[in-house]
């Protein structure tokens, strides 16, 4: 358990939009961020933060919260990991008692993965350091490579050691089960058998882009046809490889700052171009490129360097990737090697300057790269050539963005030899050929699914919801401040009639509110509304430090994502830069006191409304009396007097 300094410290240092830019490449919008949302698959910013108000809000997806939600949300931690995290990125000291074995087995399978992972983790790294096995095989092969000291334990590189149960049984005797051991991959069980997957191999674990070790890579260092070179852990609840890159955890920074992020195939060509001192790289581990992987990088830069090693053969099945890159609307370039040379070997060959130097100059944008390539093994053979201009020509029309099109057939005729109005009429017969391919899916869909057309209804807008949520919004953001309010009591004149009186008094914002919905007895339709409501009158009437952060992050998360939904709900117009475009949204002009008071007499024209058409029901069905009817008179007046406050007609 966590102390409460502890999570009062962390939420006073913690800044969302420094924690949040580890994840999600943020730029300025106003006074807020905005960014591609990590949650769904876009192009266009839906993702805002806000640094005055402490939370963030993904419209595409409807998550938000505070700097803690996002992490649990993105990298699945519970509250207290989130802490931790958050305490170590400060360098706050975690107050708690110690996990007990009952705490271990009380936790969900999800956690339950992750313990067994962080364990393993430890028990690589404490076998390649440790054991005399592990200091003359592991050590060995790494040093071999050229990795120091630092760079070994950064990237937390471990050793298994050639036995066919050791790692079980170590982490057997510890308390962990069998069941998660298995469920990691970690353990192969079969029939009544058991033996660890990785034995006899150096270890290079996996990370998510917060740290967390995800599974496990290994390299076998002996001659064995029968053994795979690289062996991986497979797919579990927590490990996705199409969605893993590895080195993505020690690179995110980096990517975000050089605004590039260069992609290799390997864990030690990651490790070795990081030791170098370029730190923007990632590895897609062996397997191809994914969509996944690609937006896992686009969070971070639009820009990609592809590096190639110096293999004719491998680079041109690498060259299937970059049209996946293109299609997120990514901007690409392709560094090739010397013969021969890998992204490790040349990186430990070279210094800095010259390795920073040779990327500098001989990345080239991917179509000049690619058409140069192809050009060179067509040359001689009209029909291939013209084969490997289609095929150039596919990928430009992947491009989303008709800019950049128009550029690289510029480009394409260029180098190719061939006229522009060729090419342009190409890629128009691949778009046309797409779009009805899209057209043809779309209508077998529309068909399976087919039902009978009602006339669309235009959809009602629930008036005491909005009103409700904006008082919900003025209480979040303008609670605890006084203000000079004007109220119009009603009074008899000389005449007897009912007359408006000006009286101006001195209130909090959360008082006036509570006085006036408690003096007319109004009480909240939507149960989240409520709920949010009482909690937030009581902190405010409890606390005069009221700190909206730590508010949010005391509730639950459901009430925490409807709070967080109110409160950014206009700062989604920022999303779109109107400034850009010449259209200058005009800014709140409007007091609190003047918004409170037109908020609630709103409301309550709106319940005086209901509450006459309650009245005219009965007059329909007869059941209507004197008493009725001077009811409705009596409300009818006060709904004229509350619209002369409004000056409006209602």
């Amino acid at each position: 358990m966590i102390s409460k300094s502890t999570i009062d410290k962390v939420f006073e240092a913690a800044r969302v939009e420094e924690v949040i830019g580890d994840f999600v490449n943020l730029k300025k919008s106003g006074s807020n961020f905005k960014g591609l949302s990590p949650f769904t698959d876009e192009r266009s910013p839906s993702f805002m933060v806000s640094p005055v108000k402490q939370i963030w809000k993904d419209f595409s997806s409807g998550k938000g919260g505070t700097v803690v939600s996002f992490l649990m949300e993105h990298e699945h931690f519970t509250y207290p990991e989130a802490i931790k995290y958050l305490a170590k990125k400060y360098n706050i000291e975690v107050e708690e008692t110690q996990l007990s074995s009952e705490d271990k087995e009380k936790a969900n399978e999800r956690e339950s993965l992750y313990l067994v992972t962080e364990f393993a983790n430890n028990y690589f790294q404490k076998v390649l350091q440790e054991t005399d096995q592990g200091r003359s095989i592991g050590l060995g092969y790494f040093k071999e490579r050229g990795f120091t000291g630092e760079t070994i334990e950064k990237f937390q590189l471990g050793y298994a050691l050639d036995q066919w149960e050791a790692f079980t049984n170590n982490a057997l005797n510890k308390g962990y089960q069998l069941e998660f051991l298995e469920k990691t991959g970690l353990t192969i069980v079969k029939d009544d058998r058991k033996f660890d997957r990785f034995k006899g191999r150096v270890i290079f674990p996996i990370h998510s882009m917060s740290g967390r070790v995800l599974g496990f890579g290994g390299r076998i260092l002996k001659q064995d046809k029968r053994a795979a070179k690289y062996l991986n852990s497979p797919e579990s609840d927590i490990y996705h490889k199409s969605k893993v890159l590895y080195g993505i955890y020690y690179a995110k920074q980096s990517i975000a700052k050089e605004d590039n992020c260069f992609l290799v195939e390997g864990y030690t060509d990651v490790i070795q171009m990081h030791q170098s001192g370029i730190k923007n790289v990632v590895a897609s581990s062996g397997t191809a490129l994914t969509p996944d992987q690609i937006r896992l990088v686009n969070r971070l830069t639009k820009n990609i360097t592809v590096l190639f090693d110096g293999d004719a053969a491998g680079t041109r099945a690498s060259l299937r990737g970059i049209d996946l890159i293109l299609e997120q609307g990514m901007n690409v370039k392709v560094c090739a090697f010397p013969e021969g040379e890998d992204p490790d070997s040349f990186a430990r060959k070279n210094s800095f300057e010259e390795l920073s130097l040779f990327l500098e100059e001989q990345a080239v944008d991917f179509i000049q790269f690619k058409a140069s390539l192809l050009f060179e093994e067509t040359r001689n053979d009209p029909i291939k050539k013209a084969e490997t201009i289609r095929d150039i020509v596919n990928s430009i029309a992947k491009i989303p963005d008709y800019i950049k099109r128009e550029i690289y057939i510029r480009e394409c005729a260029k180098i190719m030899d061939i006229s522009e109005e060729v090419l342009f009429s190409t890629l128009a017969q691949i778009e046309n050929k797409a779009r009805k391919e899209s057209d043809r899916k779309y209508k077998v869909q529309r068909k399976q699914f087919e039902v009978i057309k009602k006339s669309p209804e235009t959809p009602k807008v629930n008036v005491q919801y909005e009103l409700e949520r904006k008082i919900i919004e003025i209480l979040l953001l303008y609670g605890n401040r006084k203000e000079q309010f004007e109220d119009l009591q009603l009074q008899e004149d000389e005449d007897g009639e009912l007359v408006l009186e000006p009286v101006v008094q001195e209130y909090k914002v959360f008082e006036k509110i509570y006085l006036d919905l408690h003096e007319d007895e109004m009480e909240f339709s939507n149960s989240n509304f409520r709920s949010i409501y009482y909690a937030i009158i009581d902190t405010l009437n409890q606390d005069p430090d009221f700190k909206l952060s730590e508010f949010i992050a005391q509730v639950k998360p459901e009430i925490a994502s409807e709070m967080t939904s109110i409160l950014m709900n206009e700062e989604r117009y920022n999303l779109h830069d109107w400034e850009r475009r010449s259209i200058y949204p005009k800014p709140k002009d409007v007091s609190v006191a003047q918004l409170v008071n037109e908020t609630i007499l709103s409301l309550r024209c709106f319940l005086i409304d209901q509450k006459v058409n309650d009245f005219k029901q009965e007059t329909l069905t007869g059941k209507s009396n004197k008493g009725v009817l001077e009811d409705v008179l009596n409300y009818s007046n006060l709904k004229m007097l509350l619209s002369r406050k409004l000056n409006r007609v209602l």
